[in-house]
């Protein structure tokens, strides 16, 4: 969605290595944005964006707008029935429908051999995935680490968002995956345990609100009780008005 960072370049890098023609595609997609997010304040910069894609040697920027993609009496959407249903789409109930919608026409428009997201949004990643499956689109889904900043923040173009004294706050995000990371190789295997102290951890600096901590199964995303095999841990947590995600995935 533009305000690019070092982990879209990073993304635009991995997709150079793979294709003989790199495009990119820039769109504030107003179809996942629910009433009172933020749609209108969402960061805009369409020169640095460019800069960021002549470094990487991108061929084409496609960047439309929305009128172009959501004309007059729009009303068809693509709907996933169960993915949606846990981490983000539960308190975000349109935000995937407007993500699969948005995904399936850019493939339509740019009818690309392979895609490239960033793991950072590990819902996002495993919704497109199934609708190509489901929809046998013909193309590759490679999902790219998260990149982070220096101290471990996940990168975001929503960290402008965030005041300078709000930075230790946001922080407890990745220490909490850290600890969850630590309890799960010292063989810990109750989820809600961990959760709890990750939950702790977060609630320690009063800034943070907490959507959610979950423990679950990496390719259905339901909520694992007791980890036996590879997890993902996911969480939520608006620092102030800023809203981010972050997540790791384990394997005892």
């Amino acid at each position: 969605m533009g305000f690019l960072h070092q982990g879209h370049q990073t993304l635009l890098e991995e997709g150079r290595k793979r294709g003989d023609e790199l495009i990119l595609s820039i769109f504030v997609n107003p179809a996942q944005f629910g009433p009172n997010e933020d749609l209108e304040a969402y960061p805009r910069d369409f020169d640095r964006d460019l800069a960021v894609a002549e470094k990487a040697r991108v061929d084409t920027i496609f960047f439309p707008d929305a009128k172009e993609l959501y004309g007059d009496h729009y009303q068809t959407y693509v709907t996933l029935n169960d993915l949606p249903s846990h981490l983000c789409g539960l308190s975000r109930p349109d935000h995937f429908r407007g993500v699969a919608t948005i995904v399936t026409k850019l493939f339509n428009i740019v009818q690309p051999h392979v895609a490239l997201f960033g793991q950072k949004d590990y819902q996002q990643v495993a919704v497109i995935r199934q609708m190509v499956k489901d929809l046998n689109f013909n193309i590759e889904i490679v999902g790219v680490e998260t990149v982070r900043e220096p101290d471990g923040l996940a990168m975001s173009s929503r960290n402008t968002y965030l005041q300078e004294d709000q930075r230790p706050a946001a922080l407890s995000l990745f220490q909490s995956l850290k600890m969850a990371d630590n309890e799960i190789r010292k063989g810990k295997t109750n989820a809600s345990e961990i959760i709890t102290q990750a939950a702790n951890l977060i609630r320690s600096f009063p800034e943070n609100e907490i959507d959610y901590i979950k423990i679950c199964h990496p390719d259905t995303l339901e909520d694992i009780l007791t980890i036996s095999g590879p997890v993902v841990m996911a969480l939520a947590v608006k620092v102030g008005k800023t809203r981010l995600i972050d997540n790791r995935v384990y394997t005892p």
